[in-house]
């Protein structure tokens, strides 16, 4: 299998987030598994899951991290946000990245989901890259505004090239 490279947006995200080797985290979006790699790689105890959508996000993410799923340090499954089921008070990171979820319809439930099953001190990290920049004022107010309505403290971080914009809520 071709080496496949990590866009610098994605590294530039996964270290913002600060993965601790004991981390449990959830991605959203997983898409062609640049993330979830990146974050496995720093991994040691923890674990993450990543869901998608999209069978072809999962099996891509799934062919690409096949050393993590086999290890049992990845989980990844074809599923939405709404649906999801994990144990309570477990998660300390959620990851997403071009996840358009959080700004283009109401999310009360899920940021609920994330709010219950991220542990006290956790942290969701939504990310854009910034390809419209004429959204990104609109993004980072209702994902903002989203997570705050959830009971997450919001910050907000930035990059200019490649131009991302990152939204975090800290429970």
């Amino acid at each position: 299998m071709a080496v496949q490279t990590i866009p610098p947006r994605i590294r530039w995200a996964v270290d913002i987030m600060d993965v601790q080797p004991s981390d449990h985290v959830l991605e959203i979006g997983c898409g062609p598994g640049a993330g979830a790699e990146l974050i496995c790689e720093r991994l040691e105890t923890g674990k993450l899951f990543a869901i998608d959508r999209s069978e072809s996000g999962v099996d891509r993410t799934k062919r690409r991290c096949a050393r993590f799923v086999e290890s049992g340090r990845l989980t990844v499954r074809q599923i939405d946000l709404a649906t999801l089921r994990v144990p309570v008070k477990r998660l300390n990171k959620v990851f997403s990245f071009n996840v358009n979820l959080f700004w283009v319809r109401s999310c009360a439930d899920e940021v609920a989901l994330l709010h219950e099953r991220v542990v006290p001190g956790g942290e969701v990290f939504l990310f854009y890259e910034a390809s419209r920049p004429e959204l990104v004022p609109t993004i980072v107010r209702k994902a903002s505004a989203a997570l705050a309505d959830g009971g997450f403290r919001v910050s907000v971080v930035d990059q200019k090239a490649p131009p991302v914009v990152g939204i975090i809520g800290r429970r």
